[in-house]
C-alpha cells in the first residue's frame, strides 16, 4: 500500500515527509527530487520567501547506493528562514519577558478566505499562528518531493505527467480541442518555453504577466486555472465496484487538497453538463477496443482509466493574504481590525501546476501498485507486462 505523510510548519526548522510502499530496486537520487523542487520555486508572482529558501532536499532513509530498499523513504527540507523565527516557533514554553521583549507576539486578526478563523474555533486557540503555520502552502514543498519519487516510479512504465497554465485572473487560453491534434509533448516542454507563467501561448502569456504585475502594483492577488495531463496511462486503473476505489474520485480528492484549489474538473466535465449525450461521449474506433476519436471523458469512464490521456483541471482562488488587508475581527477583543498581512505570494498559479502533477503522480502510483503489486521493481514489471500481454 502506498501512503505518505508530511510534517512541519511554515517557519519551523524543516519540512519533512515519509513515503511508504515504493518497491525495492527503483533507481533514485537527490537530483531526481531536487529538479521538481526547483520547478516549484519558479513562476511570476512569488513573494519574498522564494528569495530566502533554497529548498535543498535530503534523503534520510529508504534509499541505499542509489536504489530504493522497499522501506519508508524519508525526506527533509530545512527552512532557511527559521533563523529569523526561532523564538516565535520555539517548541519550548517561553518565559514572560522573552515573550514580551522578543519576536513572539500572538496573532489575533484572521484572514478571510484562510484557515485562520475556522482553525482557531475548531482547536480552541487564542493565536492564529497555531493554524496558519501548518495551513500554509509551504507544506507543498514536500508534496513536490513525494511527487518526484512517484513520477520516477511511473516513468519506469512509460507514464508521464505534465501541466500548463490556461488561465490567470480573467486572461485565458482558448479551450483546447480534445482530439489527437493536441500533443502531450508540447505541454511537457512548457517549463523550458515559459518558466514564468507556464503557458503555451506566448501572446496569452504576456497578457497573464501584465495581469500579475498589475495585481502586485495594487497589492492584490490573482487566481487561475491549471490543466494537468497524464500520458500513456494503461486501461484498468481504479475500479467501479466501490465509491472509494473510483479513480476520478481519488484524483479529485487529491487535487482538491492543494491549498487555494476550489474546484476540480475531469475532461470536459463542465461543458458536457450542458450538451446532449450524442455530443459528449467518446466513440470507439479500431479493432483493439481501446482507441477513441476524442477524449472528452478525460481518460476515465466509470471510475476506471480507459487508456486515453487523463486530463484534469484545477481552479485556484486568489490567495487570502493581501497587501491591502480585508476587514476582519480580533478573536480576543471581538473588535473590528484589518486582517493579517504577512510576506506572501501574489499569484500561485504558475507554481500550482507542479503540485498538481505531484498529486496526480501519487494517486496514479497508488492505484498502479494496487493493481500490479510487487515488493520489487522486477516483480511489478513482470506483473505489468503480463497484464499488457493479456490485453493484446
Amino acid at each position: 500500500m502506498l501512503r505518505f505523510l508530511t510534517a512541519g510548519e511554515s517557519h519551523g526548522p524543516a519540512q519533512m515527509a515519509i513515503l511508504e510502499g515504493i518497491p525495492a530496486g527503483l533507481a533514485l537520487s537527490v537530483s531526481d527530487i531536487q529538479k521538481e523542487l526547483d520547478k516549484r520555486k519558479g513562476g511570476l508572482g512569488r513573494g519574498g520567501r522564494g528569495k530566502i529558501e533554497t529548498d535543498e532536499v535530503d534523503i534520510l532513509s529508504g534509499v541505499r547506493l542509489g536504489k530504493t530498499m522497499g522501506s519508508p523513504i524519508a525526506l527533509m527540507v530545512k527552512n532557511k528562514d527559521f533563523v529569523n523565527w526561532q523564538q516565535t516557533m520555539s517548541s519550548v514554553k517561553l518565559r514572560h519577558m522573552e515573550s514580551v521583549l522578543g519576536s513572539h507576539v500572538p496573532v489575533t486578526n484572521p484572514r478571510p478566505g484562510h484557515a485562520d478563523l475556522a482553525g482557531v474555533l475548531k482547536y480552541g486557540f487564542d493565536d492564529v499562528r497555531n493554524v496558519s503555520e501548518r495551513a500554509s502552502a509551504r507544506e507543498t514543498v514536500m508534496r513536490a518531493g513525494i511527487g518526484a519519487i512517484c513520477k520516477k516510479f511511473l516513468k519506469e512504465f512509460d507514464i508521464s505527467i505534465a501541466s500548463h497554465t490556461i488561465q490567470v485572473g480573467n486572461i485565458q487560453m482558448p479551450m483546447r480541442p480534445h482530439d489527437k491534434k493536441y500533443m502531450f509533448e508540447a505541454v511537457s516542454k512548457v517549463d523550458s518555453i515559459d518558466p514564468d507563467i507556464r503557458c503555451l501561448d506566448p501572446k496569452i502569456s504576456q497578457e497573464m504577466k501584465k495581469a500579475i504585475l498589475e495585481a502586485i502594483k495594487n497589492k492584490d492577488t490573482l487566481g487561475g486555472v491549471i490543466e494537468v495531463i497524464a500520458h500513456h496511462v494503461p486501461v484498468g486503473l481504479g475500479s467501479h465496484v466501490h465509491w472509494d476505489r473510483r479513480l476520478d474520485g481519488r484524483l479529485a480528492s487529491a487535487l482538491m487538497s492543494i491549498p487555494s484549489v476550489k474546484a476540480v474538473e475531469i475532461g470536459e466535465g463542465i461543458a458536457s453538463s450542458g450538451k446532449y449525450g450524442s455530443q459528449v461521449h467518446d466513440t470507439l474506433q479500431g479493432s483493439t477496443l481501446q482507441g477513441r476519436r476524442t477524449n472528452r471523458a478525460g481518460g476515465i469512464e466509470g471510475g476506471i482509466s480507459n487508456g486515453e490521456e487523463i486530463v484534469c483541471k484545477i481552479y485556484l482562488k486568489p490567495i487570502p493574504t493581501l497587501g491591502k488587508p480585508l476587514d476582519s475581527v480580533d478573536i480576543i477583543t471581538k473588535k473590528p481590525v484589518k486582517a493579517l498581512t504577512e510576506r506572501s505570494d501574489v499569484c500561485v498559479v504558475p507554481r500550482a501546476g507542479v503540485i498538481a502533477e505531484s498529486m496526480m503522480a501519487y494517486v496514479l502510483a497508488e492505484v498502479f501498485l494496487e493493481k500490479f503489486g510487487g515488493d520489487s521493481m522486477k516483480e511489478t514489471k513482470r506483473n505489468y507486462n503480463g497484464y499488457l500481454r493479456s490485453l493484446r
